[in-house]
């Protein structure tokens, strides 16, 4: 998943595509356990997809703290 693509979620579906993500991220690492992956790269994508959803989250939040401080 791109970084342009994320930033058109609303935090709501960012929220549930990061629980979703991880969830999946679980279920590789518990098939690749059991038997090997045809493609293990996976597992670092779905990492990756997770990092930028939770980097864009913090951004979101973070900015929305700065205007409402600024407001007071």
């Amino acid at each position: 998943m791109k970084p342009s693509e994320i930033r058109e979620f609303t935090i709501k579906e960012l929220e549930e595509r990061l629980e979703n993500e991880q969830n999946h991220l679980t279920q590789l690492k518990i098939s690749h356990a059991v038997s090997p992956l045809d493609n293990p790269n996976k597992i670092t994508e779905a990492k990756k997809n997770i990092a930028r959803m939770k980097t864009e989250l913090n951004m979101r939040r973070f900015k929305g703290e700065k205007t409402e401080s600024d407001n007071n």
